[in-house]
């Protein structure tokens, strides 16, 4: 519906969003090196290998391909970090990239590395709490930075973005606008796909994220924005 394109809200305490960049580069580097765009069976293998499958996570199937290269648990890390498409991996790392930096400014490196992978868990267990029967393997960023969208809309509500509407139309928007309407679509496109078992977009994990990401950092706000701003500034009321 959308591509975001750039924000207006600078950054005010790290110099370099670093983990931001490192997420993107692991992200292309696995996408190129493991093959998974040479056929559909190659990325197959690999998704069922190492992305989420609930029922081998939740024990109720054995390996759906007989490949199974890590224990099930860790492929809610791994899942993250391998994508379906050349589409599905620059839609991520777009959103990514536009929205990303300044997360990592108000939290810190460490801490934004740690919210990140926390909305991806996150968003995979919900995943598999909906279909724990389900042989479909889940992958991609999406719930990670679904996350990253959550804490944005908390902290940043009036920033302005540069959207992308239609593929075609230009337009700066309202962060909240934005956000909030991209969440809602998530929901509405979950409730008209909860009936069907072959559903290609794990919508309820994009849910997930976004409510994890946008949790926490509501709970952890005051103390984020007086890192922005540390001697009181223009902090948000609430």
């Amino acid at each position: 519906m959308f591509v975001p394109l750039h924000d207006s809200t600078p950054l005010k305490v790290i110099r370099f969003q670093a983990v931001t960049i490192i997420i993107i580069a692991l992200n292309v580097m696995m996408y190129l090196t493991t093959g998974a765009f040479n056929s559909e069976a190659v990325l197959d293998q690999i998704a069922s290998g190492y992305g989420v499958v609930p029922a081998e996570l939740t024990h109720s199937a054995a390996s759906v391909l007989n490949y199974d290269p890590i224990a099930e648990p860790f492929t809610l890390i791994s899942y993250m970090f391998l994508h379906a498409g050349w589409w599905h991996l620059i839609s991520n790392m777009l959103f990514l990239w536009v929205f990303a930096d300044n997360i990592e400014d108000a939290y810190g490196h460490a801490a934004f590395a740690f919210l990140y992978l926390m909305s991806g868990v996150v968003a995979a267990l919900l995943y598999v709490m909906l279909a724990p029967g389900s042989r479909i393997p889940l992958v991609g960023a999406s719930g990670a930075v679904s996350g990253i969208l959550g804490a944005y809309v908390v902290l940043f509500p009036k920033a302005r973005v540069w959207i992308l509407l239609f593929m075609r139309i230009p337009l700066r928007i309202g962060a909240l606008w934005v956000l909030g309407g991209w969440f809602l679509l998530q929901i509405f496109s979950w409730w008209m796909d909860r009936a069907d078992p072959e559903a290609e977009v794990a919508w309820v994990a994009h849910i997930g994220g976004f409510v994890a990401g946008a949790g926490l950092t509501y709970a952890l706000r005051r103390r984020l924005w007086l890192r922005l701003e540390p001697e009181g500034g223009d902090l948000p009321k609430g």
